[in-house]
Protein backbone atom coordinates (compact mmCIF):
# COMPACT_ATOMS: atom_id res chain seq x y z
CA UNK A 1 0.00 0.00 0.00
CA UNK A 2 1.29 3.19 -0.65
CA UNK A 3 2.18 5.71 2.50
CA UNK A 4 0.67 8.46 3.10
CA UNK A 5 2.93 11.49 2.93
CA UNK A 6 4.44 13.28 6.42
CA UNK A 7 3.44 16.78 6.13
CA UNK A 8 5.98 19.35 7.64
CA UNK A 9 4.08 21.26 10.54
CA UNK A 10 3.47 23.97 8.31
CA UNK A 11 1.61 22.29 5.77
CA UNK A 12 -0.86 20.20 8.59
CA UNK A 13 -1.29 24.07 10.12
CA UNK A 14 -2.79 25.27 6.87
CA UNK A 15 -4.66 22.08 6.16
CA UNK A 16 -6.47 22.48 9.53
CA UNK A 17 -10.37 21.97 8.73
CA UNK A 18 -11.18 23.73 12.32
CA UNK A 19 -10.18 24.90 15.21
CA UNK A 20 -10.35 21.47 16.97
CA UNK A 21 -7.64 20.28 14.27
CA UNK A 22 -5.68 22.78 15.87
CA UNK A 23 -6.40 22.10 19.44
CA UNK A 24 -4.99 18.56 18.31
CA UNK A 25 -1.76 19.88 16.76
CA UNK A 26 -0.85 21.96 19.75
CA UNK A 27 -1.06 19.04 22.03
CA UNK A 28 1.41 17.27 20.12
CA UNK A 29 3.95 20.31 20.19
CA UNK A 30 3.55 21.71 23.54
CA UNK A 31 4.53 20.26 26.84
CA UNK A 32 1.38 18.51 28.65
CA UNK A 33 1.98 21.60 30.96
CA UNK A 34 1.78 24.13 28.61
CA UNK A 35 -1.26 22.91 26.84
CA UNK A 36 -2.82 21.91 30.17
CA UNK A 37 -2.49 26.09 31.16
CA UNK A 38 -5.01 26.85 28.36
CA UNK A 39 -6.93 23.94 27.85
CA UNK A 40 -7.76 23.57 31.24
CA UNK A 41 -10.01 25.41 33.64
CA UNK A 42 -11.06 25.82 37.53
CA UNK A 43 -12.00 23.27 39.61
CA UNK A 44 -14.36 20.51 37.77
CA UNK A 45 -14.02 22.51 34.67
CA UNK A 46 -17.78 22.49 34.55
CA UNK A 47 -18.21 26.09 33.84
CA UNK A 48 -15.95 25.79 30.64
CA UNK A 49 -17.65 22.22 29.68
CA UNK A 50 -21.14 24.47 29.72
CA UNK A 51 -19.86 27.79 27.72
CA UNK A 52 -18.97 24.80 25.04
CA UNK A 53 -22.22 22.71 25.54
CA UNK A 54 -24.48 25.85 25.17
CA UNK A 55 -23.06 26.51 21.75
CA UNK A 56 -23.96 23.02 20.93
CA UNK A 57 -27.62 23.49 21.96
CA UNK A 58 -28.40 26.33 19.07
CA UNK A 59 -31.04 25.71 16.41
CA UNK A 60 -30.67 28.11 13.63
CA UNK A 61 -34.18 29.14 11.56
CA UNK A 62 -32.62 29.79 8.03
CA UNK A 63 -34.28 31.49 5.76
CA UNK A 64 -34.57 30.13 2.02
CA UNK A 65 -34.81 32.12 -1.08
CA UNK A 66 -32.67 34.87 -0.43
CA UNK A 67 -30.21 36.40 -2.61
CA UNK A 68 -27.22 36.22 -0.73
CA UNK A 69 -24.67 36.63 -2.84
CA UNK A 70 -23.26 38.98 -0.89
CA UNK A 71 -22.46 38.44 2.59
CA UNK A 72 -20.81 40.73 4.71
CA UNK A 73 -19.32 40.02 7.95
CA UNK A 74 -17.84 43.90 8.97
CA UNK A 75 -19.65 45.26 11.77
CA UNK A 76 -18.78 48.79 13.99
CA UNK A 77 -18.01 48.09 17.36
CA UNK A 78 -16.88 51.14 19.86
CA UNK A 79 -17.47 53.58 16.79
CA UNK A 80 -14.86 51.97 14.48
CA UNK A 81 -15.51 49.23 11.43
CA UNK A 82 -13.72 45.58 11.85
CA UNK A 83 -13.48 43.04 9.17
CA UNK A 84 -15.29 40.46 11.55
CA UNK A 85 -17.41 40.29 15.00
CA UNK A 86 -14.31 39.11 17.01
CA UNK A 87 -12.05 40.79 19.22
CA UNK A 88 -8.23 38.51 20.35
CA UNK A 89 -9.21 38.69 23.96
CA UNK A 90 -6.15 39.20 26.76
CA UNK A 91 -3.93 35.86 27.95
CA UNK A 92 -1.60 35.57 30.27
CA UNK A 93 1.82 34.56 29.42
CA UNK A 94 1.28 34.30 25.67
CA UNK A 95 5.02 33.43 24.77
CA UNK A 96 4.79 30.44 27.25
CA UNK A 97 2.55 28.93 23.92
CA UNK A 98 5.11 29.77 21.44
CA UNK A 99 8.22 32.11 21.37
CA UNK A 100 6.61 34.72 18.75
CA UNK A 101 3.85 34.98 21.63
CA UNK A 102 1.69 38.51 21.53
CA UNK A 103 3.65 40.03 18.41
CA UNK A 104 2.57 37.61 16.47
CA UNK A 105 -0.80 37.55 17.68
CA UNK A 106 -1.09 41.44 17.31
CA UNK A 107 0.19 40.64 13.73
CA UNK A 108 -2.41 38.10 12.32
CA UNK A 109 -4.86 40.33 14.16
CA UNK A 110 -3.81 43.37 12.21
CA UNK A 111 -3.98 41.25 8.62
CA UNK A 112 -7.61 40.00 9.69
CA UNK A 113 -8.52 43.78 10.46
CA UNK A 114 -10.01 43.00 13.60
CA UNK A 115 -8.55 44.25 17.72
CA UNK A 116 -5.94 42.12 19.85
CA UNK A 117 -6.41 42.72 23.92
CA UNK A 118 -2.53 42.84 25.73
CA UNK A 119 -2.94 41.91 28.92
CA UNK A 120 -2.15 42.59 32.14
CA UNK A 121 -0.20 39.61 32.34
CA UNK A 122 1.00 39.84 29.10
CA UNK A 123 5.00 38.66 28.28
CA UNK A 124 5.62 41.31 25.60
CA UNK A 125 5.09 45.47 26.48
CA UNK A 126 2.52 47.39 25.25
CA UNK A 127 5.02 49.42 23.09
CA UNK A 128 6.49 46.00 21.71
CA UNK A 129 2.75 45.36 20.36
CA UNK A 130 2.97 48.64 18.88
CA UNK A 131 6.03 48.05 17.21
CA UNK A 132 5.06 44.53 16.08
CA UNK A 133 1.53 45.77 14.84
CA UNK A 134 1.60 49.41 14.23
CA UNK A 135 -1.64 49.59 12.03
CA UNK A 136 -3.85 47.12 14.32
CA UNK A 137 -6.57 48.44 16.86
CA UNK A 138 -4.52 47.27 20.19
CA UNK A 139 -6.37 47.11 23.21
CA UNK A 140 -4.86 47.35 26.73
CA UNK A 141 -6.50 44.63 29.34
CA UNK A 142 -6.15 45.69 32.83
CA UNK A 143 -6.23 43.74 36.53
CA UNK A 144 -6.44 46.30 39.09
CA UNK A 145 -3.59 45.70 41.55
CA UNK A 146 -2.91 46.58 45.21
CA UNK A 147 0.10 49.05 44.35
CA UNK A 148 -2.52 51.89 42.47
CA UNK A 149 0.68 53.93 41.68
CA UNK A 150 1.80 50.78 39.34
CA UNK A 151 -1.80 50.64 38.08
CA UNK A 152 -1.41 54.43 36.86
CA UNK A 153 1.98 53.68 35.51
CA UNK A 154 0.54 50.94 33.50
CA UNK A 155 -2.77 52.98 31.92
CA UNK A 156 0.48 55.84 30.52
CA UNK A 157 2.29 52.95 29.13
CA UNK A 158 -0.03 51.80 27.36
CA UNK A 159 -1.46 55.48 26.42
CA UNK A 160 1.67 55.79 24.94
CA UNK A 161 1.69 52.84 22.77
CA UNK A 162 -1.32 53.90 20.85
CA UNK A 163 -4.03 51.87 22.90
CA UNK A 164 -7.12 53.61 23.24
CA UNK A 165 -9.26 50.46 24.41
CA UNK A 166 -9.38 49.33 28.44
CA UNK A 167 -11.15 46.35 29.25
CA UNK A 168 -11.04 46.14 32.92
CA UNK A 169 -11.42 42.44 33.75
CA UNK A 170 -13.50 42.47 37.23
CA UNK A 171 -13.65 38.74 38.10
CA UNK A 172 -10.27 37.95 39.76
CA UNK A 173 -10.91 39.02 43.41
CA UNK A 174 -8.68 35.75 44.13
CA UNK A 175 -6.85 33.24 41.88
CA UNK A 176 -9.71 30.30 40.76
CA UNK A 177 -8.29 26.66 41.49
CA UNK A 178 -7.03 25.55 38.35
CA UNK A 179 -6.12 22.07 39.52
CA UNK A 180 -4.22 21.20 35.96
CA UNK A 181 -1.66 23.59 36.61
CA UNK A 182 -1.65 22.83 40.68
CA UNK A 183 -0.91 19.14 39.78
CA UNK A 184 1.87 19.60 36.99
CA UNK A 185 3.30 22.18 39.87
CA UNK A 186 3.39 24.66 36.64
CA UNK A 187 5.51 28.04 37.33
CA UNK A 188 6.42 30.87 35.38
CA UNK A 189 8.77 30.30 33.49
CA UNK A 190 8.34 26.62 33.27
CA UNK A 191 11.28 24.92 35.30
CA UNK A 192 12.91 21.81 34.13
CA UNK A 193 11.98 19.80 37.20
CA UNK A 194 12.04 15.84 36.37
CA UNK A 195 7.99 15.82 34.76
CA UNK A 196 9.09 18.65 32.76
CA UNK A 197 12.20 16.98 31.84
CA UNK A 198 10.45 13.97 30.61
CA UNK A 199 7.76 16.17 28.54
CA UNK A 200 11.00 17.69 26.88
CA UNK A 201 12.13 14.49 25.30
CA UNK A 202 8.53 14.18 23.85
CA UNK A 203 8.26 17.69 22.43
CA UNK A 204 11.95 18.69 21.79
CA UNK A 205 10.80 21.52 19.48
CA UNK A 206 8.91 23.54 21.97
CA UNK A 207 11.58 23.19 24.61
CA UNK A 208 14.05 24.06 21.93
CA UNK A 209 12.36 27.20 21.24
CA UNK A 210 11.52 27.72 24.96
CA UNK A 211 15.69 27.68 26.09
CA UNK A 212 17.21 29.46 23.09
CA UNK A 213 14.53 32.14 23.24
CA UNK A 214 13.99 35.42 24.61
CA UNK A 215 13.72 34.87 28.52
CA UNK A 216 10.15 34.58 29.37
CA UNK A 217 9.09 37.33 31.92
CA UNK A 218 5.87 39.23 32.23
CA UNK A 219 6.28 42.34 30.92
CA UNK A 220 3.95 44.32 33.20
CA UNK A 221 4.19 43.37 36.41
CA UNK A 222 7.27 41.86 38.02
CA UNK A 223 8.49 40.86 41.28
CA UNK A 224 6.26 38.06 42.00
CA UNK A 225 6.28 34.59 42.83
CA UNK A 226 6.51 32.16 39.86
CA UNK A 227 3.70 30.01 41.02
CA UNK A 228 0.50 31.31 39.05
CA UNK A 229 -2.09 31.39 42.21
CA UNK A 230 0.43 33.55 44.08
CA UNK A 231 0.99 35.81 41.64
CA UNK A 232 -2.86 36.85 41.35
CA UNK A 233 -3.18 36.65 45.33
CA UNK A 234 -0.12 38.87 46.12
CA UNK A 235 -0.85 41.36 42.63
CA UNK A 236 -4.50 41.53 42.75
CA UNK A 237 -6.63 43.68 44.97
CA UNK A 238 -9.48 41.74 46.60
CA UNK A 239 -11.10 45.01 47.75
CA UNK A 240 -11.91 46.72 44.35
CA UNK A 241 -15.45 48.15 43.90
CA UNK A 242 -17.67 50.47 41.59
CA UNK A 243 -15.27 53.79 43.45
CA UNK A 244 -12.12 52.06 41.91
CA UNK A 245 -13.64 51.63 38.83
CA UNK A 246 -14.67 55.83 38.21
CA UNK A 247 -11.45 56.47 39.48
CA UNK A 248 -10.25 54.17 36.15
CA UNK A 249 -12.15 56.22 34.27
CA UNK A 250 -11.14 59.46 35.49
CA UNK A 251 -7.19 58.24 34.88
CA UNK A 252 -8.25 56.53 31.05
CA UNK A 253 -9.13 59.07 28.60
CA UNK A 254 -10.16 56.57 26.02
CA UNK A 255 -12.89 53.48 25.64
CA UNK A 256 -13.52 51.50 28.45
CA UNK A 257 -15.08 48.08 28.42
CA UNK A 258 -15.91 45.89 31.98
CA UNK A 259 -15.31 42.18 31.91
CA UNK A 260 -16.08 39.49 33.31
CA UNK A 261 -19.96 40.38 33.97
CA UNK A 262 -22.44 37.37 35.02
CA UNK A 263 -25.14 38.90 36.86
CA UNK A 264 -28.12 41.27 35.17
CA UNK A 265 -28.06 44.13 38.00
CA UNK A 266 -24.39 44.37 37.55
CA UNK A 267 -24.80 44.95 33.92
CA UNK A 268 -27.23 47.63 34.89
CA UNK A 269 -25.54 48.88 37.17
CA UNK A 270 -22.16 49.48 35.12
CA UNK A 271 -24.47 50.15 32.28
CA UNK A 272 -25.88 53.59 34.42
CA UNK A 273 -22.20 53.92 35.49
CA UNK A 274 -21.58 55.16 31.80
CA UNK A 275 -19.21 52.26 30.54
CA UNK A 276 -18.72 52.06 27.02
CA UNK A 277 -18.95 48.20 26.79
CA UNK A 278 -20.14 45.12 28.89
CA UNK A 279 -18.09 41.73 28.45
CA UNK A 280 -20.47 39.16 29.60
CA UNK A 281 -18.00 36.19 30.93
CA UNK A 282 -16.98 34.03 33.38
CA UNK A 283 -13.10 33.98 32.57
CA UNK A 284 -13.67 31.03 30.33
CA UNK A 285 -14.59 29.13 33.58
CA UNK A 286 -10.74 29.59 34.79
CA UNK A 287 -12.07 31.43 38.12
CA UNK A 288 -15.53 30.46 39.82
CA UNK A 289 -16.78 26.50 38.71
CA UNK A 290 -20.36 26.33 38.02
CA UNK A 291 -20.37 30.57 37.08
CA UNK A 292 -23.50 31.42 34.83
CA UNK A 293 -23.02 29.75 31.10
CA UNK A 294 -22.38 33.58 28.91
CA UNK A 295 -24.46 32.47 25.85
CA UNK A 296 -27.32 31.42 28.04
CA UNK A 297 -27.36 34.67 29.93
CA UNK A 298 -26.32 37.05 27.54
CA UNK A 299 -29.84 37.71 26.10
CA UNK A 300 -31.33 39.05 29.42
CA UNK A 301 -28.10 41.31 29.56
CA UNK A 302 -28.82 42.69 26.24
CA UNK A 303 -32.16 43.42 27.62
CA UNK A 304 -31.43 45.20 30.19
CA UNK A 305 -28.84 47.49 29.32
CA UNK A 306 -30.59 48.22 26.17
CA UNK A 307 -28.83 50.95 23.58
CA UNK A 308 -26.87 52.19 26.54
CA UNK A 309 -23.99 50.24 26.48
CA UNK A 310 -22.20 47.57 24.08
CA UNK A 311 -22.36 44.22 24.82
CA UNK A 312 -19.92 41.54 23.71
CA UNK A 313 -19.60 37.90 24.53
CA UNK A 314 -16.90 35.67 26.05
CA UNK A 315 -16.67 31.79 26.57
CA UNK A 316 -17.02 28.56 24.76
CA UNK A 317 -16.93 30.25 20.96
CA UNK A 318 -14.76 27.79 18.77
CA UNK A 319 -16.76 28.54 15.22
CA UNK A 320 -17.89 31.26 12.64
CA UNK A 321 -21.30 29.58 13.41
CA UNK A 322 -20.64 29.93 17.05
CA UNK A 323 -20.41 34.03 16.50
CA UNK A 324 -23.80 34.12 14.26
CA UNK A 325 -25.35 32.76 17.17
CA UNK A 326 -23.77 35.11 19.45
CA UNK A 327 -24.55 38.19 17.52
CA UNK A 328 -28.24 36.86 16.68
CA UNK A 329 -28.40 36.60 20.04
CA UNK A 330 -27.69 40.42 21.18
CA UNK A 331 -23.78 40.41 21.33
CA UNK A 332 -21.85 43.13 19.26
CA UNK A 333 -19.23 40.72 18.53
CA UNK A 334 -17.41 38.00 20.39
CA UNK A 335 -13.89 37.33 22.59
CA UNK A 336 -11.96 34.52 21.51
CA UNK A 337 -9.31 33.54 24.11
CA UNK A 338 -8.45 29.35 23.64
CA UNK A 339 -9.44 28.87 20.22
CA UNK A 340 -6.62 31.44 19.26
CA UNK A 341 -4.01 30.47 21.67
CA UNK A 342 -4.58 26.42 20.22
CA UNK A 343 -3.10 28.04 16.70
CA UNK A 344 -0.30 29.68 18.18
CA UNK A 345 0.69 26.91 20.05
CA UNK A 346 0.46 24.38 16.91
CA UNK A 347 2.00 26.96 14.59
CA UNK A 348 2.83 30.34 15.82
CA UNK A 349 1.68 33.35 13.73
CA UNK A 350 0.51 31.19 10.87
CA UNK A 351 -1.82 29.18 13.35
CA UNK A 352 -3.42 32.15 14.74
CA UNK A 353 -3.83 33.54 10.68
CA UNK A 354 -5.80 30.02 10.33
CA UNK A 355 -7.47 30.41 13.39
CA UNK A 356 -8.55 33.95 12.08
CA UNK A 357 -9.04 32.05 8.56
CA UNK A 358 -11.31 30.02 9.00
CA UNK A 359 -13.70 31.21 12.03
CA UNK A 360 -14.56 34.22 8.74
CA UNK A 361 -15.26 31.40 6.15
CA UNK A 362 -17.08 29.45 8.63
CA UNK A 363 -18.93 33.08 9.46
CA UNK A 364 -19.80 33.99 5.64
CA UNK A 365 -20.99 29.97 5.16
CA UNK A 366 -23.55 30.15 7.94
CA UNK A 367 -24.83 33.70 6.78
CA UNK A 368 -25.35 32.43 3.50
CA UNK A 369 -26.99 29.44 4.76
CA UNK A 370 -29.00 31.08 6.93
CA UNK A 371 -30.24 33.70 4.25
CA UNK A 372 -29.26 36.09 5.64
CA UNK A 373 -26.57 38.90 3.88
CA UNK A 374 -24.51 40.01 6.32
CA UNK A 375 -24.05 40.19 10.16
CA UNK A 376 -26.20 43.40 10.74
CA UNK A 377 -29.41 40.89 9.62
CA UNK A 378 -28.42 38.63 12.38
CA UNK A 379 -31.53 38.94 14.97
CA UNK A 380 -33.39 36.38 17.28
CA UNK A 381 -35.73 35.39 14.64
CA UNK A 382 -32.58 33.17 13.61
CA UNK A 383 -32.03 31.10 16.36
CA UNK A 384 -33.15 29.52 19.51
CA UNK A 385 -31.46 27.48 22.40
CA UNK A 386 -32.77 24.35 22.20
Amino acid sequence: MPQRPRLSRAARVAAAADVADLRLLAGRRAPRMVFDYVDGAAEGERSMARAVEAFQRVEFRPHVLRDVAEASTAVEILGRRIAMPVVLGPTGFTRMMHRAGERAVARAAEQAGVPYTLSTMGTTTAAGVAAAAPGGWNWFQLYVVRDRARTLETLALAREAGMDVLVVTVDVPVAGARLRDVRHGLTVPPSLRWRSVLQAVRHPAWWFDFLTGEPLRFATVDGAPDDLAGITNMMFDPSVTMADLEWIRSAWQGRLLVKGVQRVDDAKDLASAGVDGLVVSNHGGRQLDRAPTPLELLPDVVAAVGERTEVFLDGGVRTGADVAAALALGARACFIGRAYLYGLMAGGEPGVRRVLELLRAELVRTLRLLGVRGVAELGPDVVRLR
